[in-house]
């Protein structure tokens, strides 16, 4: 049969359904006061414009895609698909183009709670893209884009197991209208789907890596990537998928993931792919063209007993209605289930209260909320809490700081953060980590740069009290420890100004700081517990009142964020400090080592009887 191309153009049949979605999303966005607990937007579905309208991108393929799905696809027979204005947002940013018909996005994640229609959305893009307008063609002459098809077409629902992708390809042979059928020469099986004669194929599959390495993919949709991890093969097998993807001849092949919340504990694909979005919203950070876009409940979103009493201002000891307990948890299901209306709050209530249903996996699959485990250090929802936004002003220069210093070769990331004496405001001064696959290899902590990030935050702040912690290894060629030449510099430079020396007397040091001293283990234990108990204690006030004052406020650094979020309880014969989880373990934690060392520095500062002194006579 002869292939056939699909360039759309705003014409019928296709512009009734886009004029469908144009004229709903120009109505205004809801308020965010909507509701009590608000939850937390990620993505540009959910960026709205000044004057309180959703904001779209102005160049996208996603109308013509909105148009193809509405005439071709169907919710159910005889009556056509339609997107939710939510879904149809995400559609029209993902297919957003920039001045040059690229795609802006190359790579992307779309992550719901349990229940959303993630499947069948991911069901309808693997149509489109096998038969539908899903490329950039050329600019019309009012210079908006015009799409068409991809004539070599092969598109991938990829999961490590093959009944994970039942659930989408199960919906074919009712998506498709009979004309779809007809129009596309459709051959619908269980794990493939053949169009225009075998020419173009969606396919299932959950192949090994080493047989999905050189697939020429146009585009693929992993699923379920929570469970992906190492022990089923899945960062492999998300690797390869990616490889295969940077390297297609048209540059124009993507994967979209579609993911539930995941568990910290498992080290899933879907955790790293939050990592790496989080470390793309630092300061200066490397845009890498990854969509994330997600709704969760807000940090301050309550669920237990306790968290529901304290939600509503009940005395301490009053325990709330079972009416109370209900409408509490249906807002915030309601909060974060978006449009995806079906999903019946009463219902999902019930599993919530289900006492076989412990409360981590309802924040997952019910709130999609990233849950702490057991092990984890502290909580990453009452850590969310202590960043105070713009209501705390940023460190800023001629503030009085003090610094903490975590140095390490090449394996795990080093990292500096200032503390605010007057306030305790943390912020992320400096991160330096081995980059992922091949351009990791051979790497080793560029110490030129990490000195002129020193020296800058010397010559932008009055610094008070600067401490390192440097790793035992040592350089490859002197075979002398890595970091001392370095801060050794930094003690000549910058001792007589520090206030508190790390180790101090006549053969001291100002900025040299060992944590495998025992003394300086005890000590920093005692600061980590400390620095747990302040979030802790700032959470439970902020979710009291919104207002409360916060005895630790952070900077939101996406980096410092993962960090500890990534740290486990590490019980020590001085108490309970932080680490990794074990040695090998890839997940860093070492801006969460320097907050708690810069946090433990500027108590020192403040309780050192000297700096008293000064302040009660000399100016200095």
């Amino acid at each position: 049969m002869a292939r056939k191309r699909a360039v759309a153009v705003l014409d019928d049949p296709y512009q009734p359904v886009i004029e469908h979605y144009r004229d709903a999303l120009a109505q205004p966005a809801p308020p965010v006061e909507e509701f009590r607990w608000q939850p937390s937007a990620i993505g540009p579905t959910w960026q709205r414009t000044p004057d309180g309208f959703w904001l779209l991108p102005e160049r996208t393929l996603g109308w013509s895609v909105l148009g193809w799905t509405g005439v071709w696809l169907q919710l159910r027979r005889g009556v056509p698909w339609r997107f939710t204005l939510e879904q149809a947002r995400f559609i029209l940013h993902w297919y957003s183009l920039d001045e040059d018909g690229e795609f802006v996005y190359r790579d992307g994640v779309f992550q719901r709670l349990k229940g959303h229609g993630k499947d069948p959305v991911g069901a309808t893009l693997l149509s489109v893209e096998a038969f539908g307008p899903c490329r950039f063609l050329e600019w019309d002459e009012n210079g908006d884009p015009v799409a068409t098809d991809c004539p070599d077409a092969w598109v991938q629902t990829a999961a490590v197991s093959l009944e994970q992708t039942k659930n989408t390809m199960r919906l074919f042979p009712r998506l498709f209208t009979d004309e779809a059928k007809e129009e596309f020469d459709l051959q619908i099986g269980k794990e493939q789907v053949y169009g225009f004669g075998g020419e173009r194929l969606i396919q299932a599959v959950t192949s090994s890596p080493a047989t999905l390495e050189g697939a020429r993919a146009t585009f693929v949709l992993p699923n379920e990537t929570q469970h992906w991890n190492s022990s089923n093969s899945g960062h492999e097998m998300a690797a390869v998928i990616e490889r295969n993807a940077t390297k297609s001849g048209d540059g124009a092949a993507r994967t979209l993931r579609i993911t539930n919340a995941y568990e910290p504990s498992e080290d899933s694909v879907a955790q790293r792919d939050r990592e790496a979005w989080e470390e793309t919203q630092a300061d200066l950070a490397v845009d890498t063209g990854l969509l994330y876009d997600s709704l969760e409940a807000g940090a301050d979103a309550p669920l237990g007993l306790e968290s529901i009493a304290q939600a509503l201002g009940l005395e301490p000891g009053d325990v709330p209605t079972k009416e109370q307990v209900a409408e509490v948890l249906a807002e915030v299901v309601r909060s974060v289930r978006g449009d995806s209306t079906w999903l019946r709050p009463s219902r999902i209530v019930k599993s919530i209260l289900d006492r076989r249903n412990p409360p981590s996996r309802s924040r997952r699959f019910w709130y999609n909320q990233i849950d702490a485990t057991e092990d984890a250090w502290i909580d990453p929802k009452d850590f969310d809490l202590c960043d105070p936004g713009e209501t705390v002003d940023p460190i800023l220069p001629g503030d009085e700081i003090v610094a903490f210093f975590d140095g390490s070769k090449s394996d795990d990331a080093t990292g500096l953060m200032g503390c605010r004496v007057s306030d305790g405001h943390v912020a992320t001064l400096g991160m330096w980590q081995k980059p992922p696959g091949r351009r990791g290899e051979g790497w080793t902590a560029p110490r030129e740069a990490i000195d002129a990030s020193v020296r800058k935050m010397f010559a932008t702040y009055r610094v008070v009290a600067f401490w390192a912690d440097p790793s035992h290894t040592r350089d490859d060629e002197t075979q002398e420890r890595y970091w001392d030449g370095l801060i050794d510099e930094w003690h000549r430079e910058w001792g007589a100004q520090l206030e508190l020396w790390a180790v101090q007397g006549k053969q001291g040091h100002s900025v040299m700081w060992d944590m495998a001293s025992p003394e300086r283990s005890r000590q920093f234990t005692a600061a980590a517990e400390r620095c747990v108990d302040d979030i802790e204690e700032t959470a439970k006030a902020i979710r009291m009142n919104p207002r409360s004052p916060r005895l630790i406020t952070h900077d939101g650094d996406g980096r410092l964020k993962t960090h500890v979020r990534n740290a486990k309880r590490y019980p020590t014969r001085y108490g309970t400090s932080l680490w990794k989880g074990h040695r090998e373990s890839k997940r860093k934690v070492d801006l969460a080592v320097c907050m708690v060392g810069a946090r433990m520095l500027r108590r020192l500062v403040l309780n050192n009887p000297s700096r008293k002194r000064k302040r009660s006579g000399k100016v200095w």
